[in-house]
């Protein structure tokens, strides 16, 4: 699915293409090859649409000045049948174009045709994409930070759907390991400790409030049952108890929060053969050694630091085996064609390791993109928020919710790209204004909104609107404002190249700015009914740009506000 503008890029770029080899031919320039080159968008308004800088890439090949080159493309490219209106050079050897306006009246004729399609194009071309984020660990409440992950992880997700990619949601629950034993060791202290018995909370154990929820709660089912038994039992009970009810409390979260994973892969599945198998693999291949009874990974071999444990010297797998078994099975056994992780910042480290162990076990390592999170503050009354009103404890992800809703959380989430801070303003979130970043795109949708029923209320119909002359649409800010319209599918091609669906946020906040900067400078409701019309189609498009935009945001397009 290509957009107006793309081809229009297209057709620019094949028409200099085409001048180059016919200059050629008639002896006015010599080259062995047409550089790759590209075309950009001027910033500054009166160099035009497009611009490139293809003749000072040919310098040293035609042995010309740029200048020179840039008059003998101009000469020889043939515009007939195309949108371009102008062709000048520029400073040392630009090529600016500057097109007719006919093409920004055909985007709203795009838009209105695809609707809640525009801006899909098919880059992915179907692949096979599994995004894994969030992964929280189920021996707790989410945290606030999660909800960063888990904005960006489902933002871009939907992007790279928008851009044609097969994609598949997964939450990884680590089910297994230490921290699933420390957490059965709370619990079993927090049993017997209803129950009179002397016990405590290992170090490193859990201490929350939850924990003693869960034996309270599991007490009132099974009562003393489980207290003079097995030790292991008894904690297998439990976790098998509590575990359930965290995930159950996890996946009610994320569904608040707008999010439902396709796939939740328990860590439990891969302890059965997988990182057995993943092991002998490695050892087969000679990436192993043996050292002061542990098995050791040649990690240094393959970009890491420093070499890796794989098998412990009590005979247990580290979190790093089961995570090289764990991306076997979804770039090799399930077949993905391209798996990407966001990962929080304490794991910067484990990229390197986790790549180089994907090309030691003959999988193509770029088929692995980590996205590294970088920390979120939240801040209130101009102060780091540390502790939750309610609770008295650190933030979770359905406090802040609960607080400003799901709206705001991920938009703001989603405001910088991942490998930046982020500071989130509390206040600033549930604020009624224009200040507040996603009540100013939602309310540029109810304002638009509003003006259709008004006019639908004085006999202007839908099927009038759809009847109107774009062509009519000539002040600056209508232009800017279909210019920008037009820019949809390439912000989401950028963004899927780039993974960085923060683009889209920025994308639909200049939108809404101006939506905003057109309705002040252009009345809609006109005397003249033409103008009126196209004006009033002008807006009904821009309504579905932003509709579209939240929509791979995970967020409300209201129609009242």
């Amino acid at each position: 699915m290509r957009d107006i503008k793309n081809t229009i890029e297209n057709n620019i770029m094949d028409g200099i293409k085409n001048a180059l080899l016919k200059a050629k031919e008639q002896g006015q320039i010599s080259f062995e090859n047409i550089p790759d080159f590209i075309l950009e968008v001027p910033r500054e308004k009166s160099h035009g649409d497009f611009a490139t800088n293809i003749a000072m890439q040919l310098t040293k090949q035609a042995r010309k000045n740029p200048r020179a080159i840039a008059e003998t493309i101009i000469e020889n490219i043939d515009t007939q049948g195309t949108y371009i209106d102008k062709i000048e050079i520029a400073g040392p050897g630009f090529i600016n174009f500057k097109l007719d306006t006919l093409w920004l009246y055909d985007v709203l004729r795009d838009i209105e045709a695809k609707k809640q399609n525009y801006g899909r194009i098919n880059i992915g071309q179907g692949k096979k994409v599994n995004v894994e984020f969030v992964s929280a660990n189920p021996t707790g409440p989410m945290h606030m930070g999660n909800g960063r992950g888990g904005a960006l992880g489902d933002s871009l997700a939907a992007v790279l759907e928008m851009a044609g990619y097969d994609v598949t949601r997964e939450f990884y629950i680590n089910d297994a390991g230490n921290q699933i034993e420390r957490f059965g060791q709370s619990l079993e202290a927090r049993y017997l400790q209803l129950h009179g018995k002397d016990a405590e909370v290992p170090e490193g154990g859990y201490q929350g409030e939850d924990i003693t929820e869960h034996m309270r709660e599991f007490i009132e089912l099974e009562g003393d049952a489980y207290l003079n038994i097995d030790s292991q039992i008894r904690r297998n009970a439990l976790i098998d108890y509590a575990l359930k009810k965290n995930i159950d409390r996890l996946k009610i979260d994320l569904e608040h929060y707008g999010i439902n994973f396709d796939v939740w892969f328990p860590e439990h599945k891969l302890h059965d053969s997988k990182v057995e198998e993943t092991v002998n693999l490695l050892k087969e291949r000679g990436h192993t050694y043996e050292k002061e009874g542990a098995l050791w990974f040649k990690s240094s071999e393959f970009g890491g630091e420093k070499d890796e444990v794989l098998i412990r010297n009590n005979g247990f797998p580290t979190y790093f085996a089961v995570d090289i078994a764990y991306h076997i099975n979804k770039l090799k056994t399930r077949e993905f064609d391209l798996a990407i992780n966001i990962w929080g910042a304490d794991h910067h480290g484990h990229v390197a390791r986790l790549k180089g162990a994907m090309d030691a076990v003959g999988i193509d390592s770029s088929r692995l993109e980590v996205i590294i999170m970088q920390l979120v503050r939240l801040f209130r009354n101009g102060e780091v928020a540390r502790m939750s009103k309610r609770k008295g404890k650190a933030i979770t992800l359905s406090d802040l919710v609960d607080e400003v809703g799901k709206d705001a959380a991920r938009f703001f989430f989603n405001m910088r790209s991942s490998d930046s801070h982020l500071d989130f303003d509390l206040d600033l979130a549930v604020k009624q204004s224009n200040d507040n970043p996603v009540f100013y795109v939602q309310y540029a949708h109810a304002r638009i909104c509003s003006i259709l029923r008004q006019m639908e209320a004085e006999g202007i119909s839908s099927e009038d609107i759809k009847g109107a002359n774009p062509q009519l649409l000539k002040e600056e800010q209508e232009l800017d404002l279909l210019r920008r319209l037009a820019e949809l599918p390439g912000e989401i091609e950028i963004a899927a190249r780039n993974l960085e669906p923060s683009r889209i946020t920025r994308y639909v906040l200049d939108v809404a700015s101006l939506l905003h900067s057109f309705y002040n400078a252009c009345r809609v409701r006109v005397e003249d009914k033409e103008l009126m019309k196209a004006r009033l189609l002008l807006i009904l498009c821009t309504k579905q740009v932003i509709y579209n935009v939240l929509s791979v945001l995970g967020i409300n397009s209201p129609e009242k506000m």
